[in-house]
């Protein structure tokens, strides 16, 4: 498992449109020195095995600081209309920031939260409530968070 970011030019991540084409896609990668298209990304499994995806779209970083090995590289691939990348440290979420900008996108998590220039969360004063502004749960047995 993981947590997925999203380059995304839709309200949510998962709806179908508007679509981030992938000829779109492979146009940027053709213009960003950084970033290569492979077509396949593969990483060494726990038995000692290489696991290996192949799909269209599929792209590395070659940019990256940590990424001097296949282990740790950092793939972004299409899919859906939107870039993938999963479990981007603050570095590719930077990174993300600035491919997003090129296709007239937003970096979107899974649970519909954006990502700024700096790759951090952003967070807005209408997405603030103070504790004290919440209910109580009727139920003392379920917590605050679970009561909206």
């Amino acid at each position: 498992m993981g947590y997925d970011l999203h380059i995304t030019r839709k309200a949510n991540w998962f709806d179908a449109s508007p679509s981030i084409a992938l000829d779109e896609w492979l146009e940027y990668v053709a213009n960003d020195p950084e970033i290569q298209h492979d077509g396949f990304a593969e990483t060494l499994a726990a038995d000692g095995g290489v696991l290996r995806v192949e799909q269209a779209g599929i792209c590395v970083w070659k940019g990256y600081s940590r990424g001097e090995n296949r282990e740790n590289a950092a793939w972004l691939w299409w899919s859906g209309g939107n870039i993938v990348v999963k479990n981007p440290d603050q570095e590719i979420r930077r990174k993300m920031w600035l491919i997003a900008q090129s296709l007239e996108a937003k970096v979107q998590g899974e649970e519909g939260e954006y990502y700024d220039h700096d790759g951090e969360m952003i967070v807005t004063s209408t997405d603030v409530i103070l504790a004290s502004e919440r209910p109580m749960s009727p139920d003392p047995k379920r917590p605050w968070w679970k009561f909206w």
